[in-house]
């Protein structure tokens, strides 16, 4: 048994936030229906794309069935009302009122089932001046601040190397979806919950924010150096780049120690944390005079040996491929149809008596239809019409 095993969950979303939050959902146990257009998320057209499938739609969409309806039609607002019966929670991240045009907004679904946990995914809310725009990843790492604070201090913004804000979305979205069923289990009663792409980038900006709020000190790009504390950042080495993580003057002094920089101990510049950090600049390039004597190998290993955190920059296929990902167990793998093997990464929970696994490959686009509308009690021939109809795919 998994912690989510026997909730149902109706997802109506696309592309990045909502799936990831259903894939959560799914990886705990919930039995999850992928309610997709004719045509299919569009995801599944994302480069790069092996013998006709996407990586980027097998990343997002396992343990979970698939079904294409027309959602435009009434005929298909009435098998998702069906669905919604028996339904614990569903997902949508349209366009603020679409849901609502189709008769499918919370306030009506809600009159069919009570229990519901109704979530919308957006990119501003569903107030304010914004609710009305829509809401992509790298806009909202714009708009957010985030890119104002990620690259190098002399160059432009940066984005950063996933799609952090649709990830965090759908993270929150599944937090407040979990919250909302265990309060459900004391009221009885569903709820709508939100989560918004520039909302939960506000919720981790956390000390920048705090700080300026305290301060007026506005964050700014520092490439890989900390906020707060120095030395706290990547430095060069013969081949490469390490990361250097000094959060005290305990480990500063065996940081010193161990390049053989024990002077530094005595530069009046960097006696604390507070003066490092308003001369990380000088101390990082006389440090970094040191590190670029070493290969990073043996930077790594002369940090262990000094008790100073530290940790090479690897490429993706350095991390995938480290002995610790295998030991962990973090890859999983199954067979897809026209591909062959396909491996993908787990999600990252560890339960003491549960198991979270791989049971369901990414579904092919409306696979599961037939399926789904049996279990609703429509018959052979019902499913046939509707689907010469261009209702169902």
């Amino acid at each position: 048994m998994r912690p989510l095993t026997g909730i149902k969950v109706l997802d109506l979303s696309r592309v990045l936030a909502g799936p990831f939050c259903s894939q959560i959902l799914s990886d705990l146990g919930a039995d999850v229906i992928k309610v997709e257009s004719l045509e299919g998320d569009e995801t599944r057209r994302y480069e790069p794309v092996v013998d006709g499938v996407s990586c980027y739609y097998l990343a997002f969409n396992r343990n979970k069935r698939s079904i294409a309806l027309n959602l435009k039609t009434s005929e298909a607002q009435d098998i998702i009302r069906e669905l919604v019966r028996d339904a614990d929670v569903l997902i949508e991240n349209f366009r603020y009122g679409t849901m609502d045009q189709w008769g499918l907004g919370y306030e009506a679904l809600k009159e069919i089932n009570p229990r519901l946990v109704y979530c919308s995914i957006s990119g501003f809310g569903r107030t304010g001046p914004l609710k009305d725009r829509p809401g992509y990843d790298l806009v909202m790492q714009a708009f957010s601040g985030l890119m104002s604070v990620t690259g190098v201090e002399e160059g432009p913004p940066v984005r950063t190397g996933w799609s952090i804000v649709d990830l965090t979305a759908g993270m929150w979205a599944a937090l407040s979806i979990q919250a909302a069923l265990l309060q459900r289990n004391q009221t009885g009663k569903g709820q709508f919950v939100e989560s918004s792409l520039f909302e939960g980038q506000l919720g981790l900006m956390t000390y920048y924010a705090t700080t300026y709020f305290a301060t007026g000190q506005v964050g700014q790009r520092l490439g890989s150096a900390h906020f707060s504390l120095a030395p706290y950042q990547a430095f060069q080495t013969k081949d490469g780049y390490v990361i250097i993580a000094v959060g005290n003057d305990r480990l500063f002094a065996k940081l010193c120690k161990g390049l053989g920089a024990a002077t530094l101990l005595e530069d009046e510049r960097f006696q604390s944390n507070a003066l490092r950090v308003r001369n990380r600049k000088e101390l990082a390039k006389l440090l970094e005079k040191r590190t670029r004597q070493y290969e990073s190998s043996e930077l790594v290993e002369l940090m262990d040996q000094s008790g100073v955190p530290c940790a090479p920059v690897q490429t993706i296929d350095q991390v995938l491929n480290h002995e610790q990902v295998a030991e962990r167990e973090m890859v999983l793998a199954c067979d897809y149809p026209g591909v062959g093997p396909v491996r993908m990464l787990r999600s990252p929970f560890r339960f003491s008596e549960s198991e979270v696994k791989l049971e369901r490959r990414p579904p092919l686009l409306s696979e599961h239809a037939e399926e789904i509308l049996a279990d609703l009690g429509l018959s052979k021939e019902r499913i046939a019409q509707l689907k010469q109809a261009g209702i169902v795919l």
